[in-house]
């Protein structure tokens, strides 16, 4: 089965992707690989979540952020590629978590994107990973992840 298929299978539909607002490209593809420029986790116009990790956003808020940031960085590789059906595996994923001083799962709530990728590409979604905390991300959000995939043709 296809990875698009897949994500009808999941009931998963992508958002429309959104153009950057800085001076940089959503994605890059280059030697074989796709990079992701990081996502922040978004739902139509609205952040999931504002805050810290640990102060004002608890786990499983956290893991939803990551999960939202991993649909909306999938939507940008979509455009970039023309279909998901041309990803080969994941590479690598960065996960930077907004931490309150004292927050020390991190891992915890990257695996919320890790997760979510294993269940749409299968063996083909496991991948390298970092999971970084972070003192404050751009719109105060609590997570953002950024990814490298290797792509066919």
């Amino acid at each position: 089965m296809g990875h698009e298929a897949r994500l009808r299978e999941l009931g998963i539909e992508l958002p429309p992707a959104k153009p950057p607002l800085y001076s940089y490209v959503p994605v890059v593809v280059e030697g074989g690989l796709a990079w992701v420029s990081g996502q922040l986790p978004w739902v139509g116009d609205t952040l999931v979540a504002t805050g810290k990790l640990g102060a004002d956003v608890d786990v499983a808020t956290g893991q939803a952020c990551a999960r939202a940031c991993i649909l909306s960085g999938l939507s940008a590789l979509r455009a970039a590629l023309g279909s998901l059906d041309r990803v080969k595996r994941m590479v690598k994923v960065v996960g930077f978590v907004a931490s309150d001083p004292g927050f020390t799962d991190q891992a915890m709530v990257v695996d919320g994107a890790s997760k979510l990728l294993g269940e749409i590409f299968g063996e083909a979604g496991r991948h390298a990973r970092s999971a970084v905390g972070m003192a404050v991300l751009p719109r105060n959000t609590p997570v953002e992840v950024e990814f490298v995939v290797a792509v066919q043709g």
